[in-house]
């Protein structure tokens, strides 16, 4: 286990906390709304990923029978082309007691395997801000980082209660050989 805090000053977001620790998750079955892209093109105008958080929260997936309480939202990477580089599947939803539950209400559950996974929390701003500013930090932590990534299905995690979008918290977990 290690355990490393970072202050960023960068864009909009005055100070970004960054505090990572390496962690051994159980395996867990993920559901709700997915797409298909890339970073390129999420880096541009045509991204699908804010589309996606409207149709996941007009869908009200935590209202369903079989998902696992506490509701925690979970943006899922998935089925990776390559690396950091190619395309991936991405799913906003929730952790579901089964498979079958998860396609009884219709959606397309992916199986997420025990695994040592790197966890970097970060708080700071808006939602938005945070993730993006995470995401470019982990990228290029792992450029210098002695750890392989697997790219077997990396997740973010928001609390299901309490959620502020303009003070973030969130956990991105990134897979780990």
């Amino acid at each position: 286990m290690m355990g490393l805090t970072i202050a960023i000053r960068k864009g909009s977001v005055d100070t970004m906390e960054i505090n990572q620790t390496q962690v051994h998750l159980a395996s867990m079955i993920l559901a709700g709304v997915e797409a298909r892209t890339d970073n390129r093109r999420e880096a541009g105008p045509d991204g699908c990923i804010p589309g996606l958080w409207q149709t996941f929260m007009n869908a009200e997936l935590s209202e369903l029978a079989g998902v696992q309480p506490p509701q925690h939202t979970y943006v899922l990477y998935t089925d990776y082309e390559s690396d950091v580089n190619g395309a991936y599947t991405v799913r906003i939803g929730h952790e579901w007691e089964s498979e079958s539950a998860a396609i009884k209400a219709g959606l397309t559950p992916s199986a997420l395997p025990a695994s040592k996974y790197i966890v970097f929390k970060a708080t700071g701003g808006s939602v938005q801000q945070v993730v993006i500013e995470a995401w470019h930090y982990i990228w290029a932590w792992f450029e210098s980082s002695s750890l392989v990534r697997t790219y077997t299905g990396d997740f973010e995690r928001y609390d299901g209660a309490g959620f502020d979008p303009q003070h973030a918290v969130v956990e991105i977990c990134i897979a780990i050989q």
